[in-house]
């Protein structure tokens, strides 16, 4: 099997290693809450075991990931940018609409936050491109104002 090389922000591997951290941290809690649904009796028809059991797997599953993606993460590196890469931050003006996005690695993407994944297709038209410089998106004319 060919491990995949997951780029990360220091940012974001932090956020990681809390949410790992959080996670092993509630084994007991679930563990606890298994033991108790075993006593109700008739594991078959038993709500609570059954959502305890699903707690454990959930919760399993996402340790399982966290750790195989920490342990292929690659840091991105900040620094003085003069072009878009992973990890800077680029204010856009688009159509007259002013919008800052921070590139960063599929794993870490989340739109919401203004974290955009360079593999999105506003992200790849960003890859490589400088401050001033222009492109159309979309149909829109977009202008790169600034890269930190």
């Amino acid at each position: 099997m060919i491990k995949k090389t997951v780029s990360l922000t220091a940012d974001g591997k932090k956020e990681l290693e809390k949410e790992l951290d959080e996670l092993i941290k509630s084994r007991p809690a679930i563990a606890a809450k298994i033991a108790t649904a075993r006593e109700f009796g008739d594991l078959s028809e038993n709500e609570e075991y059954s959502s305890a059991r699903n707690e454990q797997k959930v919760a399993e599953s996402r340790i399982l990931e966290i750790q195989e993606i920490l342990k292929n993460a690659k840091v991105i590196r900040g620094g003085k940018r003069d072009k878009a890469d992973l990890g800077a931050c680029v204010a856009l003006d688009m159509g007259g609409r002013k919008v800052e996005y921070t590139l960063v690695g599929p794993t870490e993407a989340n739109p919401l936050e203004g974290k955009i994944s360079n593999e999105s297709p506003i992200g790849k038209a960003l890859l490589g491109r400088k401050a001033g410089e222009s492109f159309e998106f979309n149909g829109k004319e977009v202008k790169i104002t600034s890269i930190q």
